[in-house]
């Protein structure tokens, strides 16, 4: 069954256990402090939905995933606004990152600045070919701040997190997949559907120990010590025998069946 959710700047289509999110704000996507406000209110909602296992990102349109900022909120310079536009990037994104589901990028065109950050905030990211990434704000006296500088080198390492921030360099998808900023690149137009398709194999996992297990490998971003990762790995093992898909997941392998997951 699909449902479409309808906000003024964002699409949301759910596809049985799939949230098909679209950026829609011609001619190129940008975000607006009502988009990002939607966005979190969204992805919050989605976290309550129990039919809901993972999301898909992309943007309206076939030149840009997502431009970024709309530049014409900080044209005259006001301090107040910033302060409200950086609050609004960093917990969208931050939201979009904690999400307890599997969240995978579908980039189909341009992902500039905040763009790229969405697609950053999310685990997995599929670029079609004729794809640019960049993150451009220190053209225009900025900085990335919806996490961009502590999501990009933690990712692709230090040194190219700072040829995109620091020099403004713009990369294709060769150079992305070579350094690890995207997954994979698959032809013009086909970006919605490969995510799609890989966010339905998201089915045959235990939605439950999808969302411990997601927690467990961020955890090295706050800079969590091995040894502590590691008992913490053993007790959340141990804490799934509380749920009711652990229980369901395994008699369902026993009787060779297809497991029917709870979310519990």
């Amino acid at each position: 069954m699909t449902t479409t959710l309808e906000t003024d700047l964002l699409k949301v289509e759910k596809q049985g256990h799939i949230a098909l999110l679209t950026i829609a704000n011609p001619p190129a996507n940008t975000w607006t402090l009502d988009s990002l406000r939607a966005l979190k209110a969204l992805v919050e909602d989605l976290n309550e939905d129990k039919e809901i296992y993972s999301l898909v990102i992309t943007g309206e349109g076939e030149k840009f995933f997502c431009a970024g900022a709309d530049l014409n909120m900080f044209k005259d310079g006001e301090k107040e606004v910033a302060k409200e536009a950086s609050i609004a990037f960093g917990e969208a994104f931050e939201t979009l990152m904690n999400f307890r589901g599997v969240s995978i990028a579908a980039i189909n065109g341009y992902a500039m600045g905040g763009g790229l950050e969405c697609a950053l905030a999310c685990d997995i990211r599929i670029a079609e070919e004729q794809a640019v990434m960049a993150l451009p704000e220190g053209k225009v006296g900025l900085l990335p701040c919806g996490c961009g500088t502590q999501t990009l080198p933690w990712l692709i390492g230090e040194g190219w997190a700072k040829r995109l921030i620091l020099c403004g360099e713009r990369v294709d998808t060769e150079t992305a997949l070579k350094i690890g900023l995207v997954e994979e690149v698959v032809p013009k137009g086909t970006a919605k559907e490969k995510a799609l398709e890989l966010a339905g194999k998201v089915e045959d996992q235990s939605p439950v120990g999808v969302a411990v297990t997601k927690k467990l490998i961020q955890a090295s971003r706050g800079g969590a010590s091995m040894p502590e990762a590691l008992v913490t790995e053993r007790e959340s093992f141990v804490n799934l025998f509380d749920t009711e898909d652990q229980k369901e997941g395994v008699n369902a392998f026993l009787e060779k069946r297809k497991p029917q997951w709870k979310n519990c």
